[in-house]
């Protein structure tokens, strides 16, 4: 298979290409366990979904009884967009799809910052949804909650599948043939390997900093449960719910081969990404929220980012590519 270059966009400060042809050195590995998911790694995995899940479900009669401080608030918001934008415009916008073109120093804080999510290696991320979108609501597709039909019975269990179950399955996205482009990366690379790193970076930093502020060992538990363990929980499943909610039910106002749906309940907690019909119909746009009133931090924070010089040749959606991925009913009545 050869990946489209609209997948693949190489970025000329990025080393990339196709992996290794025969006779030449194989491409190192870009994550500890390899492309097989161990039971180890499995193990590991349920413990980082159902630890801060207990503790979201907990976070609610615990705010009830005894309230949330500014300081975990702030840690908490502060934490969750901070990963879900590194998810969002890093490990998707560009990344995977090379919606822009970034500076080296931009190129290595969105890698951290997408790792401080904690939802798996850069390389890996990057080709399971590399994979996703060639065979987005069809057979290969990693994460469609249509895979078992479109029955109630078979769509809330491939609801369930999309959401979190296909990620205990054996690994099936060879991660030198979707991105090849990111191994050939040292810097990126050595990211991608550092993840169990990240991830302790990204949980110890509420508590040190409630720690601190507060001179207490209470307020460095406190910043942990919630700046932690409930951030985490709740990144999780606002980006899982892109895997399966919007993928589901939502408005489809734009053409695309998929089930992909805009949600606008979740556009701000997922940074702009549920706006994601347009995104299915145009991969490579940097603005997913296109219409009026949809809200797209990410989009704006590229945006920034290009004022400053640090983000260049961003794909932003003109009125000519909108409307040619408009279906003709709305493309009348706009």
């Amino acid at each position: 298979m050869t990946i489209s270059p609209d997948v693949l966009r190489k970025n000329p400060e990025d080393p990339g290409g196709p992996s290794a042809s025969p006779g030449e050195t194989p491409l190192p590995s870009a994550t500890l366990g390899g492309e097989q998911r161990r039971s180890v790694e499995q193990i590991t995995l349920l413990l980082f979904i159902t630890v801060p899940f207990v503790a979201l479900v907990a976070a609610v009669p615990l705010a009830w009884g005894w309230g949330v401080s500014w300081l975990d608030l702030g840690l908490l918001v502060g934490m969750y967009f901070l990963g879900c934008h590194g998810i969002t415009i890093g490990f998707h916008r560009y990344f995977t799809h090379g919606s822009f073109k970034a500076k080296r120093p931009l190129r290595i804080a969105l890698a951290i910052a997408g790792s401080m999510a904690v939802e798996g290696p850069l390389v890996r991320w990057v080709a399971d949804h590399r994979k996703h979108h060639k065979f987005s609501d069809a057979e290969g597709d990693p994460h469609s909650p249509w895979r078992y039909g479109e029955t109630v019975p078979a769509l809330l269990k491939g609801l369930w599948w999309a959401h979190v179950g296909w990620m205990f399955d054996e690994e099936q996205t060879p991660q030198h043939k979707y991105a090849p482009d990111l191994i050939k990366d040292p810097a990126l690379r050595r990211i991608s390997r550092q993840f169990v790193l990240w991830t302790a970076v990204s949980l110890l930093i509420p508590p040190v900093v409630g720690g601190l502020v507060t001179m207490s060992w209470q307020g460095a538990l406190t910043a942990f449960f919630w700046g932690s363990l409930v951030r985490v929980a709740l990144l999780h499943h606002v980006t899982w719910s892109i895997n399966s909610i919007c993928h589901a039910v939502g408005k489809r106002p734009f053409k695309s081969r998929d089930r992909s749906g805009n949600v606008w309940w979740l556009a701000v907690l997922s940074c702009g990404e549920s706006w994601h019909n347009l995104h299915h119909a145009d991969p490579t746009c940097a603005r997913h929220g296109v219409l009026k009133g949809q809200i797209d931090s990410s989009a704006r924070l590229i945006r920034w980012f290009e004022k400053a010089g640090w983000a260049y040749d961003v794909r932003w959606p003109s009125d000519k590519r909108i409307n040619a991925r408009r279906k003709e009913e709305t493309a009348k009545a706009a």
